[in-house]
């Protein structure tokens, strides 16, 4: 299992997006004192060229990271910078950085190894056949438990394929469903930096 680390600069101006890189560059030396090599996933740029990222994203092996590890950055961390290359007269030296470890997303695999089918009778109107055989099939992802019915055809066969399909469909919808409360819950990391009782302080230029 993997467990993420994300730096964010908030809303911050582009000394904030510079002090994102510094602090990961910064949390990547502390990883690799520990035997760890943090692989980088994400990066939001501010100015790239110029080193400066909104937010940078990076994945740790879970069984491999030491509880001290999230203790001692999970938070904010301050860079007080030393010099500012992007606004030399700017009286504030303080930015700010928030850090926050979360699991990895789990996704239903979408394979056909892990569908089982049930039938059952049909019921209702649709003839003798339909009625009388197990024309009707249940669909089921056995690692989410997603199922889905179809007895819209009179063939066995048919309701088959057609329970596969719309199964499918049901558990694509389900994943854009959880990326998309993944990412909003990751922006929402950038509004929720709090500025104040940093965990880590370091001084530096930018």
């Amino acid at each position: 299992m993997n467990r993420y680390v994300q730096f964010t600069a908030g809303r911050g101006p582009v000394e904030c997006a510079r002090a994102v890189a510094k602090v990961a560059q910064e949390f990547c030396k502390h990883c690799r004192a520990l035997g760890l090599e943090p692989d980088p996933v994400d990066a939001e740029p501010h100015n790239a060229a110029a080193g400066c990222f909104m937010s940078m994203t990076f994945r740790l092996s879970a069984d491999e990271i030491p509880p001290t590890l999230m203790a001692d950055w999970q938070g904010t961390v301050l860079w007080t910078a030393t010099a500012n290359p992007f606004r030399p007269g700017h009286g504030r030296k303080n930015w700010f950085v928030g850090v926050s470890f979360f699991d990895e997303l789990e996704l239903p695999a979408i394979s056909d190894a892990d569908i089982t089918y049930e039938t059952s009778r049909s019921g209702g109107k649709g003839g003798q056949n339909v009625n009388k055989v197990e024309t009707a099939v249940r669909a089921i992802h056995i690692p989410t438990g997603t199922s889905v019915r179809c007895s819209d055809e009179r063939s066995q066969a048919q309701n088959k394929e057609r329970a596969r399909q719309r199964l499918l469909l049901k558990l694509r919808e389900l994943q854009s469903g959880a990326e998309a409360d993944e990412r909003t819950r990751r922006w929402q990391q950038h509004d929720a930096l709090e500025r104040g009782n940093p965990v880590k302080k370091f001084r530096g230029p930018l």
